[in-house]
């Protein structure tokens, strides 16, 4: 059947988001019709959805598809909270969930807490509101009750934990190898002769920082090495706060030989005082750091560094929803946790012996 199109005077929509309604209205047909014509349905003359296709591109008309996702019961969204967009691990690991959200026709909201639990929170209360079918979420420094992420859970929406979790949360979890690759850390420093290592750690309530301290000791322990209290420094994540704890620590009468750090970023302070007191890199003191930060291999010396393969980790905790969590797909990990093993990366700034 071939309908004609009303001719209507055009009104001022160039200050509006044009709707399917304001296009219905200017071709004087129903919403749910311009609807059938838009998509092709096989009742529509294939002249009267030209016609009306033609229209929609002279009105600049985009076709709302989170509303027609949202009919279908699903928004086709996931969102992402990370402490910080520009720390490379996890502008990396943001570029992993990316990829995957890509190849399966979904969008991507990306947050950031900067390591504050009340901005977590609202970051939270931020995708609830747009919908989003899931969270992936690597938690604050300051997150230590889990209520906010289960309120998650019972607003139907799914839940993946990555790099840092709360451990009481029942939810995918996808994480390195922490305690291990530490401990190997550890051990390399030893090999090189190292024995008084300073160790500076993060928030010690999370499992993540835990588990780091963990495979530390063990390492100390096997080797019968004595460290003074005072060398394990915990609750540290700022660059300021490692410079402040280098300063005071190599000022003593027996300082420490090595620094062992949960991130690059707390070694670059490391480094710098380091620098700034005269003291040779590594000769005199070791680095080792954490993430295989971009400036990790072009400082100088060259940064030791863990690589947790953040990408890698990234892509892994979004295949998980669409594998298990979207698909159904019935091998799920043990526990729901996942492990992505770390590799060592041994640099200048802890290579002392040739």
């Amino acid at each position: 059947m071939l309908v004609t199109l009303a001719h209507f005077e055009p009104f001022d929509m160039s200050r509006k988001r044009i709707t399917i309604y304001d296009l219905a209205k200017e071709l004087g047909i129903s919403a749910s019709y311009v609807s059938r014509a838009l998509n092709d349905h096989p009742s529509i003359n294939p002249k009267v959805s030209e016609s009306v296709k033609q229209k929609a591109r002279e009105l600049n008309y985009k076709h709302n598809s989170h509303a027609a996702n949202l009919r279908q019961g699903s928004s086709k969204t996931i969102g992402v909270i990370v402490p910080h967009i520009n720390q490379y691990f996890f502008s990396e690991a943001i570029s992993g969930i990316e990829e995957v959200c890509f190849q399966n026709n979904h969008s991507l909201i990306i947050c950031q807490s900067h390591e504050s639990f009340q901005h977590e929170c609202k970051a939270i209360d931020t995708l609830v509101h747009q919908n989003v079918d899931c969270i992936l979420i690597s938690v604050s420094a300051e997150t230590k009750t889990a209520a906010h992420l289960q309120n998650i859970q019972k607003h139907n929406i799914e839940l993946i934990q990555f790099d840092r979790c709360m451990e009481q949360v029942d939810s995918f979890k996808i994480l390195n190898d922490n305690k291990e690759i530490t401990y190997k850390v550890s051990k390399s420093l030893i090999e090189q002769g190292y024995r008084k290592i300073a160790f500076i750690g993060g928030p010690s309530h999370l499992a993540t920082f835990g588990l780091r301290k963990e495979g530390f000791i063990q390492a100390i322990k096997e080797h019968e090495l004595s460290i003074p209290y005072n060398f394990i420094v915990e609750n540290a994540l700022s660059r300021e706060e490692a410079i402040e704890v280098a300063r005071e620590l190599l000022v003593l009468k027996e300082p420490p030989d090595a620094f062992l750090s949960i991130s690059d970023h707390l070694s670059l302070g490391v480094l710098q005082v380091a620098e700034s007191m005269g003291i040779q890199v590594p000769s005199q003191l070791g680095i080792f750091g954490f993430a295989n930060e971009v400036f990790a291999p072009i400082v100088k010396p060259a940064l030791s560094s863990v690589d947790q393969r953040s990408k890698e980790l990234g892509k892994r905790a979004a295949q998980i929803y669409f594998e298990f969590i979207l698909n159904g797909k019935t091998t799920a990990p043990e526990d729901k946790v996942e492990i992505i093993a770390s590799d060592l990366l041994i640099r200048g700034s802890s290579k002392r012996l040739q």
